[in-house]
Order: structure tokens, then C-alpha cells, then sequence
């Protein structure tokens, strides 16, 4: 297969192209932190499950200590509020939760961060589908929060342990796009059983707003309350034809990034997203480019632990897979030209996941938490499924999180074989290392500013343009073969050139 991305300990963090933020310093370093949780509320477990029960958005103050590398952090009346959907089916009293430091004490921030989530790993042995598939993520240019891990005790009990995820919010969107000033929309949940379907589908249902309202969540600009934006998307989306989306779709998004954040969904049987519950995700339209922007969020049932719609086999889901009333799906599989670019990004994925490129990274996970796990009490499996299911499968029993849980490194090993044969990535005509026609040069490679770029078999190149490793376009210069980086900060960066009527890539290292 060919080479679409330089390997993975090669690739600088997307931190290195954004804005840097406090953070960072809490998660740049794996780590497990002390969260004490003090309720003045003696009842406090009855009033916060009630709460989640009534869904009136209601939460409890309570006071928190929090140690971690930096330092031990109190902060005094914070609110606390269960949350989740499936993940409250986690058995016994270790639910996933929200703390808010700003809601009471204005300004109040926990290393920036205005609030924090805790969730439970359910169904998830090894604790760690998430923040492997997150980093996945991030290290393939794509936007996802960053995962680290916490001990939580509440009123002197010890809960449990926690993966503790970056909130998306106005603090993620400052520090990742560099942008807060615009629509963040989140989908919503509502997408089946006994009462009507209202999936965050990306359909088109007309201009009134009220049609919408109960499949995606506004989570920014609440007080102006203008979707119309999201609107005129998803009716270009839905009315348009393929023609007018070919000129026109692809310059309203981070184009490559967003495909490439559908395609590790994907690759990685990640069902309970866009690409089949249609939900676990935000699209937030940058308020400078005007771009919209694809964001992930909650990923415990990476890796084929979601088995809704009667898909069937998680281990050869296909590469084109579609999920019925899916319609950005259906335009990305149906449409020839956005099914190219799907499948160039997909490649480039695909060429970092392997057992050679992730098992280290899964290793190094399982010793920095196993002593943690096994000290959990109220953790959903054993501390023998845990190492188990690190490597291959384990079967349990009825209820929730039962059944068959495909092993991290055997479902990475298997699911990799098939997709390496059910997807020629030699023939998806980008970088072809073996045709030297199609190859794109750029000289000189790394580079301290100026890059000449050109095709090895002559012709012109009509345009030039470079992104940062999510996707987004930096530059753009016509009708020359050379373009400077030196304004730039150091780093890889991402190359197309149009020449001789195909789109070429590569990647550039600047110095």
C-alpha cells in the first residue's frame, strides 16, 4: 500500500497549530488525577439521580479538590449533574458526570477549562476505547477532545475511576480553531425506540427552525438563537444537485478533515456516530472562514462495541458503508468526485492503523491505569477481563455491556487485514509511490520557507494550496510553481497541487 501520511511519530500534535492553552498542561501529560467531591447535601446520591430522572436540567453544589501533576486545586461550589444515555446503564452507582466551576463563581477554571466530564467506560473492559481513538484523531489532524484518566471520590467514598474528557465548548473551539465566535451545534440523541425518530441526520426539513430543535443542540450564541446558517447547509446538502454540490459543498467545510473524521469512524466500527445512530458529534461554522468544522465526541463504543441497525459484522464493515437516511453519507458514497476524496483521506488513515503503529500507544495506556483498574471497586468487568480484552475478545453474560467485546489489538490486527484487501489504496490517485507520473514533487523537503512544487512529468500547475494538518487551508497561490512558508510556524504541513487537470498531494516539513 502506498504512503499516505508520514508515520505516526513523525507527525507533530495539531497542538503545535493552535493557540496554546492552560490545558495543555493537564493533558500533554498522561496521567491519573485525584478528584474529591464534598456535598453538603447528605442525600447527595437520591438528589442527583432524581435530578438526571426529571431531565430538567437541575444539578448540585458541592465543593472540590482536585490533585494532579501541577498541584492539588480546590475550587468551592462547583455543580455536579449526572449525565449520558447508554453509559447510565453502567451497573451499581458509578454513573458519568459534569462538573461546572463557572456556573457559581464566574471566572472560576480549572486549568482554563470551565468544565470537565468524568465518564464510566462503559462497556468498555479496558477503559480505554476512548482515549485511544481520540488521540487516533487528533494525530490524523482531526478535531476530538483530549482524554485523561481520574480516581473520584465523593463525601469520602471512593466512586471509582474515570476517563476525564475535554469539554467541547468555547475554551476548545478558542484553543483548537482559534475561533469561538461562531454557531457550535451538537446533534442530539433522539434518533429511535418507541416514540418518533428525530435523529441529528443532516436532512433537510424545511425553513423552520422548530423542525430542528429536537435533533441538534445550540451550544453557543444561545441568546441570538439564529440557526439559519445550519439551514442553508443542509438544504444545499438536500436540494441541490450533484453538479451545483461538486462546485459548491466542499468550499463550506473543512473539506479533507471532515472526511477523514467520517472515514476513521469507519475504519474504526465506530457506530454510535453520524455514519449510523447519527449522533456523538458537533459541527461548529468558524465565524472567520465562514468554514464549518467536524468535531468528535464520545467514542466508548469504538472499535465494533456498537452493534445497532443490524449491521452485522464490525470486523468487515465495508469502506462505503451506508446507514439508510444518512444523506451527507449518501452524497459522500453516491457522488463520484466526493467518493475519490473519501477515499484518499481514508487511505491516508488507513496507512496508521496497524498493530505496528498503535500497540505501543495501548501499551503504554494499560501501565500508566491497570494498578488503578484493579484497585476500582465498582468497575463494570473484572481486572482479568481488562488485561484479557487488551488483546483478544471476552464473552460475558446478559445485560448491559454483554456479549462478545472484540479485543483492542486482535480487532485492529483483523479489521486492518480486511480492509488492506477490501480497499485498493494503490489505485485511489493521489501519491502514487510506483507511477512516477502521478508522483507530485516538492523540493526542498524539509524547508526553511520557499518550496517549488511540480509534477515529475512536466505540465503546468494552475494552483497551489496548503493546510495545517486538520484540513484547513492556510494559503492559496495561482498559477505558479512555487509558494513560501516562511511566515509559517514550524511543522508539517499538507500540499495540492492542481496539475495537469488531477489533484496531486504531500507533505511538507517547515524547519
Amino acid at each position: 500500500m502506498k504512503s499516505f501520511a508520514l508515520p505516526i511519530a513523525l507527525f507533530i500534535s495539531t497542538a503545535t497549530l493552535a493557540q496554546t492553552a492552560p490545558s495543555d498542561s493537564l493533558f500533554n501529560t498522561d496521567q491519573v488525577v485525584t478528584i474529591d467531591l464534598t456535598f453538603a447535601d447528605g442525600n447527595f446520591w437520591s438528589t442527583l439521580t432524581t435530578n438526571y430522572a426529571n431531565d430538567l436540567g437541575e444539578t448540585l453544589t458541592a465543593d472540590v479538590t482536585i490533585t494532579d501533576g501541577t498541584g492539588t486545586h480546590t475550587y468551592l461550589q462547583v455543580e455536579v449533574d449526572l449525565k449520558g444515555n447508554s453509559t447510565y446503564g453502567h451497573p451499581g452507582n458509578k454513573k458519568s458526570f459534569k462538573i461546572d466551576f463557572n456556573d457559581n463563581i464566574s471566572g472560576q477554571k480549572y486549568h482554563g477549562m470551565t468544565k470537565i466530564h468524568l465518564n464510566n467506560c462503559f462497556k468498555d473492559p479496558t477503559f480505554m476505547r476512548e482515549k485511544i481513538f481520540l488521540d487516533f484523531c487528533r494525530e490524523h489532524g482531526v478535531l476530538a477532545p483530549r482524554v485523561s484518566y481520574a480516581n473520584v471520590s465523593m463525601n469520602d467514598m471512593f466512586w471509582g475511576f474515570y476517563d476525564l474528557v475535554e469539554p467541547v465548548d468555547k475554551n476548545f473551539l478558542d484553543r483548537w480553531v482559534d475561533d469561538n465566535n461562531g454557531n457550535l451545534f451538537k446533534a442530539g440523541d433522539q434518533f429511535g425506540g418507541s416514540g418518533p425518530t428525530t435523529a441529528a441526520d443532516l436532512a433537510y426539513y424545511g425553513q423552520d427552525q422548530a423542525s430542528y430543535t429536537a435533533r441538534y443542540e445550540l451550544k453557543t450564541n444561545e441568546t441570538e438563537n439564529d440557526w439559519s446558517d445550519l439551514l442553508a447547509l443542509l438544504q444545499e446538502l438536500n436540494t441541490s444537485s450533484n453538479e451545483d454540490l461538486v462546485a459548491q459543498f466542499p468550499a463550506n467545510w473543512e473539506w479533507e478533515s471532515m472526511l477523514r473524521s467520517l472515514a476513521i469512524d469507519n475504519v474504526f466500527s465506530n457506530l454510535d456516530s453520524y455514519i449510523n445512530s447519527a449522533r456523538n458529534y458537533y459541527i461548529y461554522h468558524d465565524s472567520t472562514t465562514f468554514k464549518w468544522n467536524w468535531i468528535k465526541w464520545d467514542a466508548n463504543e469504538a472499535f465494533g462495541s456498537y452493534g445497532g441497525m443490524g449491521v452485522g459484522n464490525l470486523l468487515n464493515l465495508p469502506p462505503n458503508y451506508v446507514a439508510a437516511t444518512r444523506p451527507l453519507m449518501t452524497k459522500i458514497m453516491g457522488v463520484p468526485a466526493f467518493y475519490n476524496n473519501y477515499l484518499v483521506e481514508y487511505c491516508s488513515v488507513l496507512d496508521g492503523f496497524s498493530n505496528a503503529d498503535m500497540d505501543a500507544h495501548i501499551d503504554a495506556i494499560k501501565t500508566l491505569i491497570e494498578p488503578h483498574i484493579a484497585a476500582d471497586p465498582n468497575k463494570q468487568y473484572t481486572t482479568a477481563q481488562f488485561t484479557t480484552n487488551i488483546e483478544t475478545n471476552i464473552t460475558t453474560g446478559g445485560g448491559p455491556g454483554g456479549g462478545t467485546i472484540y479485543g483492542l489489538k486482535s480487532f485492529i490486527a483483523s479489521r486492518s487485514s480486511y480492509l488492506n484487501g477490501a480497499v485498493d489504496c494503490a489505485s485511489v490517485g493521489l501519491v502514487e509511490q510506483n507511477d512516477a507520473s502521478a508522483s507530485l514533487n516538492v523540493f526542498p523537503n524539509p524547508t526553511n520557507g520557499p518550496l517549488t512544487v511540480s509534477g515529475s512529468s512536466g505540465g503546468g500547475v494552475s494552483r497551489i494550496e496548503v493546510s495545517d494538518l486538520q484540513g484547513r487551508s492556510i494559503l492559496m497561490v495561482q498559477n505558479t510553481s512555487q509558494v513560501d512558508l516562511s511566515s509559517f510556524p514550524s511543522g508539517l504541513y499538507i500540499i495540492r497541487s492542481f496539475l495537469s487537470g488531477q489533484v496531486r498531494v504531500a507533505r511538507v516539513e517547515k524547519n
